[in-house]
């Protein structure tokens, strides 16, 4: 009796461990921020924020001009400020490394000659901790990998939005677009693609525009899940 009593305690007082343990990892996830700044004079848009959660929600903000576009058309993105949504495994190893690197609480700028392709700071703050660190090239490659990765995905929601105004303009651009999305998607210049799964639907279930622009829509949302 005594054992079966001794383990029945031993059973609810991990329970109430957990539970009090719990709470505490949730509100420190919550809690954790990382933000993505890019600036370069030479791009339009110049300058864009990108605002991540662990869970993959967060906000983008970029200033007026053609984003990602396919040619030099007068359709141009006037500017970007929404709500995004990416995966959970995204965010999660963008966390992953943030943590790894000391949570970029050191120089990651090479400092080498190389060409100048906009400079990224990318910050972090939490219950854990806060730090920053600005480059245009980092010799540490998770840094390197990791800026790029971002620039790939501020790239994809302007491209989503250059879409969603040719949709409403200039339709019979939509072809030469969509071919230029699938191949950015393939050699990694864009990526999360469930970050602008609301156009690419309409766009697939749009008996108005091309089929050919339907089936590329289509095979970039399957994509978007895999």
């Amino acid at each position: 009796m005594k054992r079966a009593w001794a383990a029945s305690m031993a059973a609810a007082l991990t329970l109430i461990a957990q539970a009090a343990v719990a709470p505490a990892q949730s509100t420190t996830g919550a809690a954790a921020t990382i933000e993505v700044d890019f600036l370069n004079p030479g791009l339009s848009p110049s300058h864009w924020t990108l605002t991540l959660h662990p869970d993959g929600s967060g906000h983008f903000v970029a200033g007026g001009g053609k984003g990602m576009g396919a040619d030099d058309s007068d359709i141009v993105a006037m500017g970007v400020d929404r709500d995004i949504q990416l995966s959970k495994e995204f965010a999660e190893h963008v966390f992953a490394v943030a943590r790894q690197q000391k949570l970029f609480n050191e120089p990651c700028e090479s400092r080498l000659k190389v060409a100048f392709q906009g400079t990224k700071t990318l910050k972090y703050s939490g219950p854990d901790g806060a730090g920053s660190c600005s480059f245009n090239y980092s010799k540490n490659r998770d840094i390197e990998n990791l800026g790029d990765s971002m620039v790939a995905v501020a790239g994809t929601i302007m491209e989503g939005q250059r879409l969603e105004l040719l949709l409403v303009h200039d339709p019979l651009g939509l072809d030469r677009e969509i071919d230029f999305l699938v191949q950015a998607a393939k050699d990694g210049r864009a990526q999360q693609l469930c970050v602008i799964r609301g156009i690419l639907t309409r766009l697939a279930d749009d008996p108005a525009v091309l089929n050919h622009v339907r089936e590329r829509a289509g095979q970039l949302l399957a994509d978007s899940k895999s």
